[in-house]
């Protein structure tokens, strides 16, 4: 990374600490009932999912990093790095970024990936942490920039950046904010909201710095009920690998038992639920008719 744009995630971990802690203190010293609250087991396991994907990310950047060199090589634009530029690029990473959350959402076999951020049944500054060691799916949305001529380096920075501003809406401890934040920023209501496994709160919030991309595209869900956090079907596991993995395993299950590519596809690049139509066999069909014609019941 050029000398001019700080390693952000390396200057933000004293404050990442001191937060977190801050944040236990006051769950000990001033408990919420409805409050998620913190679990040992499950911050303990966040942490160490942090600090696996340190390691992960480092291996995943290899070929990443080489792919954009490429592209950036090949295209003819360049994006200066100044001061009234970088704004402009975080913003478009951040736009990138929504459209990044949201397919890890929708798409099965991104959101193998992306589930471990969600895995966890508390909400607080720790489970910021709880990150996957597969991110080898995200760097397909940034293509686009780097192709505007947008520097690697420019985009790890922005990247950086936004990801040390979601830190903060991870907590339980912080409740509405006036309007104005409300209205153009991620906050913690808004996050809150993200990470809650009601049907309602389902694929809301995808937003890193701004809400504002998910008021534009349809998207945005406010707080109005207190948040189970979690997924709507929850792994009941505190074992990091198996947190990491337990969705890819389930994907191979299920394609293994899947009859025909048709439904390979469907596991691998529909939704998190999706479920195969089932047609009803004709012996079905055939057997079912009498039952039809026989009237209601007592007649």
């Amino acid at each position: 990374m050029p000398a001019n744009l700080p390693d952000v995630v390396l200057w933000s971990v004293p404050a990442f600490v001191l937060l977190t802690v801050v944040e236990m203190v006051g769950h000990r010293l001033r408990p919420d009932e409805d409050a998620a609250g913190y679990e040992a087991k499950d911050a303990a396991t966040s942490v160490t999912m942090g600090l696996g994907s340190l390691v992960f990310d480092a291996l995943w950047k290899i070929p990443i990093v080489a792919i954009y060199a490429a592209v950036y090589e090949l295209t003819p634009l360049r994006a200066p790095i100044a001061w009234w530029s970088l704004p402009l690029m975080l913003l478009a990473q951040d736009f990138f970024y929504y459209w990044s959350h949201r397919g890890h959402h929708v798409v099965r076999i991104l959101w193998a990936c992306h589930v471990v951020h969600h895995s966890s049944r508390k909400f607080n500054f720790t489970t910021a942490l709880r990150q996957p060691w597969t991110s080898w799916s995200v760097w397909p949305f940034y293509l686009p920039l780097i192709a505007l001529g947008v520097h690697p380096a420019a985009l790890a920075f922005c990247s950086s950046a936004n990801l040390v501003y979601q830190f903060w809406v991870h907590t339980e401890r912080v409740g509405r904010l006036p309007h104005p934040v409300e209205r153009l920023f991620n906050t913690p209501s808004h996050h809150r909201v993200h990470h809650a496994s009601q049907g309602g709160y389902l694929d809301r919030n995808f937003g890193g710095i701004l809400i504002v991309w998910d008021r534009l595209f349809g998207s945005f869900a406010p707080e109005t009920e207190p948040c189970v956090y979690g997924l709507t079907k929850n792994i009941d596991t505190y074992n990091p690998l198996r947190v990491a993995t337990h969705e890819y395993v389930a994907i191979g299950r299920d394609l293994r038992a899947a009859h025909g590519w048709r439904e390979r596809a469907g596991r691998l690049f529909r939704g998190p639920g999706w479920q195969p139509t089932v047609r009803a066999r004709p012996v079905e069909v055939a057997a079912a008719a009498p039952r039809a014609e026989q009237g209601p019941a007592g007649g």
